[in-house]
């Protein structure tokens, strides 16, 4: 087998890049003009891509989202398409090459670009590790805390890995913030009143006498006590700088109306009543909002109309630039701007009197936390995949799947959409927050 570079880059066990941070540019840009820079950064990505198959040992077959009228789509329309071609031709390659290749498909690639949806992106997510991207100092999955020495008493800087070898990320990371603040405060409750180095050096503080025994105990759950004491403590400073930056910015009530902004509970009014009365609001936070009520709204954010929310929100004329650069992802398609939704293919009843970008799934009966109703579009697609019913039309195949694939879908689908016994849940809970309850402190801390 000739030598293969795998060029991706694991973010963790689930996630990897290939690292084109000017992709935006090359394919969607004024650069995208130039064929040969086009071509050369979508080859690379391909390759890249397909590399992450080769080394997994598994042949997928490719989805790709197809554009509305592919005759007067703009070539950033069509990036999906030729980037799945791209991709399938270099597996083929690897099909033909790699010992042991799979000959068959073995598992589903579904390619999108960002006009799939582009809120996610810019809303804020309640997870404790989107909230930690999002409000911290962060570099990939470095973090950087500025935290009080014990010592001198002098505030310093420490750089935290945020990585799956930490349990307590691992177990935290993708629960609300509200939720994860509660478990952390439990843990180090617990974990103070049941270890046994712990109790030894608290009895040591009220006066006891130590036995010879006692004392050799206490060496031995040392190290792991103070391990386990540190990374604990670290993300309950982690977590009280997030719920504190939550209470400092208002962002429980930002983050309220941009939810209802996007299921279509909030409109005009009621974002001009926001940014009248809230003129302290950062200009990302505002520009963050005003993004989401465009794209929601997109006949409702034209010429005057747009430029008097940007003059009451205070944002420049750069930032109006962000916006309708954001949209132009979006497509040339007739049709686009008679869609509610802008760019989602989701439909809603026509009775609504503001527009909408997605379905509340949240059971009336459940208890939620608090601003957990958002889902990204991604997530109705893996469904839609796990359950069979990607519609082909919009989501074309370049090789169709074997029965084989097809009804290990299905199957997976049932799995996915029927609770096992003993109650098994998402790992973003949806039950209502001390916090998140109306006439509560706004942070997480009850």
């Amino acid at each position: 087998m000739p030598e293969m570079n795998l060029e991706f880059f694991p973010v963790d066990s689930q996630v990897f890049i290939t690292d084109h941070e000017n992709a935006i540019e090359e394919l969607c840009g004024q650069s995208a003009k130039d064929s040969r820079k086009f071509d050369s950064c979508l080859q690379t990505m391909a390759t890249r891509i397909a590399t992450v198959f080769a080394s997994l040992k598994e042949l997928p077959c490719v989805r790709y989202r197809a554009a509305r009228d592919p005759d007067t789509a703009h070539d950033h329309e069509l990036v999906p398409s030729k980037l799945a071609s791209a991709i399938w031709d270099r597996l083929g390659y690897y099909k033909s090459t790699i010992p042991n290749f799979p000959q068959k498909e073995s598992c589903e690639l579904l390619i999108l670009d960002r006009s799939v949806d582009q809120i996610a992106p810019v809303i804020h997510e309640w997870t404790y590790d989107a909230m930690c991207h999002d409000l911290l100092e962060t570099e990939g999955n470095k973090l950087v805390l500025e935290i009080t020495n014990k010592s001198t008493g002098e505030p310093e800087k420490k750089e935290v890995l945020l990585e799956e070898s930490d349990p307590v990320w691992l177990e935290m990371r993708h629960l609300h913030i509200a939720e994860a603040s509660e478990r952390l405060y439990e843990k180090m409750t617990n974990f103070a009143s049941k270890n046994k180095a712990a109790q030894l050096s608290q009895a040591s503080r009220e006066g006891a006498e130590l036995s010879t025994r006692d004392l050799q105990k206490m060496v031995q759950a040392l190290p792991k006590y103070t391990e386990q004491m540190e990374k604990l403590s670290l993300h309950v400073e982690i977590a009280g700088k997030i719920n504190q930056t939550i209470r400092d910015d208002g962002l429980r009530e930002l983050g309220q109306l941009e939810q209802d902004i996007v299921f279509g509970e909030a409109g005009t009014k009621e974002l001009i009543a926001y940014l009248r009365a809230n003129q302290y609001q950062s200009a990302e936070n505002k520009l963050r909002l005003l993004m989401i009520y465009a794209l929601v709204n997109p006949d409702k954010f034209e010429a005057d109309k747009a430029t008097k929310l940007m003059q009451l929100a205070k944002l420049s004329a750069e930032d109006m630039k962000a916006i309708q650069n954001m949209r132009l992802l979006a497509g040339t398609s007739s049709d686009s701007k008679k869609k509610s939704s802008g760019n989602f293919s989701l439909k809603f009843d026509g009775q609504k009197k503001k527009n909408a970008a997605r379905v509340d799934k949240t059971n009336a009966e459940e208890e939620t936390w608090a601003l957990s109703k958002f889902y990204p579009t991604l997530e109705e697609l893996i469904e839609g995949i796990n359950k069979g019913d990607l519609p082909k039309s919009e989501y074309h195949y370049i090789n169709e799947p074997s029965p084989t694939i097809k009804e290990r879908s299905q199957s997976q689908g049932t799995l996915v959409s029927t609770p096992a016994p003993g109650g098994a849940r998402s790992v973003r809970s949806r039950r209502t927050a001390t916090w998140a309850r109306p006439h509560h402190s706004d942070d997480g801390s009850g």
